[in-house]
């Protein structure tokens, strides 16, 4: 699996889907999710360079998501990235079980950082199922692994529009953040549907 062409497909769904990230956002949030990841994926994209190993790749797409992307989404995404590089290594190629590893260091990376779990209404209620799904499925190889992720990230993410925040400025509404899906848990499931997409080519 090219990782670089998920870099690249996550950029471009993200722009394709940025009005809608934004005004999910703005119901409960800053309002800035779509047009701020928008514009860090574009430069992470034009940071990589297409020789690059595949964790060579996710490092340098995470620096440039911190360095380029404003609010919480840059810290996160760029750390879920940087932290799934480290994991690869050196290694050249992408197996099943190689990307299992670098989808779970990004999990808890980004738990460490945002100090969320399950149930906060975060990025981390779609990530989570994810990674599980993923994990579950990775004996059946790359494809039939990140299909099942993209499901449990979709579920998780829907999963999150009957909770009440308690992280991030979403939870300074209270019971008003009831009833809304969490922008970062709609763009986690576009990270998902790029891994899918990609690896389905494969």
């Amino acid at each position: 699996m090219d990782v670089r062409q998920w870099i690249v497909r996550f950029s471009e769904l993200v722009t394709a889907d940025a009005s809608r990230l934004t005004r999910l956002d703005s119901d409960i949030g800053d309002g800035d999710h779509g047009t701020n990841l928008d514009r860090g994926l574009r430069a992470a994209v034009a940071a990589l360079d297409s020789d690059l190993p595949p964790g060579k790749v996710l490092m340098t797409a995470g620096r440039t998501l911190v360095s380029k992307t404003g609010g919480a989404s840059g810290p996160l995404y760029g750390t879920a990235l940087r932290r799934a590089g480290k994991a690869f290594g050196d290694a050249t190629e992408v197996d099943a079980a190689g990307l299992g590893a670098a989808l779970r260091a990004a999990l808890e990376g980004i738990k460490e950082l945002g100090k969320a779990e399950e149930g906060d209404k975060t990025m981390v209620d779609a990530l989570t199922p994810a990674v599980a799904a993923y994990e579950g499925a990775a004996g059946e190889g790359l494809a039939a692994a990140t299909r099942a992720a993209l499901d449990g990230a979709e579920k998780g993410a829907e999963a999150t529009v009957a909770l009440q925040a308690r992280k991030g400025r979403a939870s300074y509404l209270g019971p008003r953040s009831v009833g809304h899906l969490d922008p970062g848990a709609a763009s986690t499931v576009l990270l998902f549907r790029a891994l899918a997409d990609v690896a389905g080519r494969s």
